[in-house]
């Protein structure tokens, strides 16, 4: 079996049982650690998992190819995240992976028309699919878990407020949302603040559904939605903030995007760009999470985005990574999610609900053992644009459910 070739160069922690589809086992066994059993169903799988082993392992859980034993689907995910930790994730490189480096520019050639498209492969789904795991605002991006217990609603409302203590908000200001979601942010800023908050989305069902939210919150005076490309926005704005759209623009278009946003700020103004990166440098996209979750994503690393800022004039005034607060943001998300599994089937079907379960986890696992976190860069164009010392968030920054907090932490301590 070719597999065993990648196999026995992965496993170098706990133990993994493959049995095949001739019903032949295989051993691979390093250190002590976790243990799972994989069951194969398809003899087509001992060549496929062995030449492009990240985009037909998600296939073949999807469509029920393979069976996982003695743990489930989070567990088997845990032992191949601990064993990439471990020996490099190029342990899990097939050849596929390895001639994709070389087409990277293209698979990540987000045009107008495309970026359409491929935002309404995923985001276009039914907003009910997102109503079973999402908070009650449906924040879509990294919670900010800042205090010991947190729970879901309580993380999602920090991350809020922990960004519009960066922006350093003030009653008038206007305000750009750049992928701006089912328009959360969007009225928390405008409600907090009294700021005039612009969004954008390239989803028509998000946009429709940002734009009842903002009618029934009373603020249509301070907050318009708008399906609109970033490359298509004009005008001036005193703060401009993009959560977990940066994702989607692609390599090749971020010194379009940077100049963009240098163009739409004011010369006073401050900027918050939030994307999930890699800790471990430049890589590629997993081949299936291109082909069935974000078709045309791209997650980078500083190093690929911080030249590009530079190149544009702006200055970097902060730099926060925050690491593991999106792997139990996953987890929330992922619990949930098959606590409502019954429901989401009703919305799609069977393999939807299998290729949803296996997105949950593997991106929970990238976060905890692969190196992805996510980086919150603060931009401005002038020195004086924000104070000199970071504490101006704590002071601005509300004590948000404070006795929780408090209690939270005296029992951590």
């Amino acid at each position: 079996m070719l597999l065993s070739h990648l196999l026995n160069r992965l496993i170098k922690v706990g133990t993994l049982r493959v049995i095949d589809a001739n019903g032949k086992h295989h051993l691979y066994q390093g250190t002590e650690g976790p243990h799972a059993t994989l069951r194969l169903h398809d003899r087509s799988l001992h060549h496929r998992l062995f030449t492009n082993p990240r985009l037909a392992l998600g296939e073949a859980y999807m469509h029920g190819q393979v069976t996982i034993e003695d743990t489930d689907l989070y567990g088997f995910l845990e032992l191949i995240g601990m064993n990439m930790r471990h020996t490099g994730q190029i342990a899990m490189d097939g050849v596929s992976d390895i001639l994709s480096r070389y087409a990277r520019s293209i698979m990540q050639y987000n045009s107008l028309r495309s970026s359409r498209a491929n935002v309404a492969r995923h985001y276009d789904l039914s907003e009910n699919l997102y109503d079973l795991f999402l908070d009650r605002d449906k924040q879509y991006s990294c919670a900010y878990f800042n205090f010991p217990g947190a729970d879901l609603e309580q993380a999602q409302e920090e991350k809020k407020r922990h960004i519009a203590a960066k922006l350093l908000l003030a009653p008038g200001q206007k305000v750009l949302d750049i992928g701006c979601g089912w328009g959360g942010l969007a009225i928390h800023l405008a409600r907090e603040s009294g700021a005039i908050v612009t969004g954008l989305t390239l989803s028509g069902e998000q946009l429709r559904s940002a734009r009842e939210r903002v009618s029934n919150s009373g603020l249509t005076g301070n907050v318009s939605i708008h399906q609109r490309d970033y490359r298509e926005q004009t005008g001036e704005f005193d703060r401009i903030v993009s959560i977990g759209m940066f994702e989607h623009v692609g390599i090749g278009h971020y010194k379009h995007f940077f100049r963009q946003l240098y163009k739409l700020l004011r010369d006073d103004g401050v900027a918050l760009l939030h994307t999930i990166g890699r800790m471990r440098g430049p890589g590629v996209t997993d081949p299936w999470y291109r082909k069935y979750i974000f078709p045309g994503g791209y997650v980078p690393a500083l190093s690929e985005i911080l030249p590009f800022i530079e190149q544009t004039g702006f200055m970097v005034t902060d730099i926060e990574i925050l690491r593991l607060h999106y792997a139990e943001t996953l987890r929330h998300w992922r619990r949930r999610f098959l606590v409502n599994r019954l429901e989401a089937a009703a919305l799609y079907d069977e393999t939807f609900c299998r290729m949803w379960e296996y997105y949950l986890a593997s991106s929970e696992i990238a976060f905890r053992y692969l190196g992805s976190a996510v980086f919150q860069i603060q931009l401005a164009k002038q020195h004086h644009a924000v104070p000199l010392t970071r504490d101006y968030m704590s002071a601005i920054e509300p004590e948000v459910f404070g006795k929780d907090r408090r209690r939270n932490n005296r029992r951590a301590a």
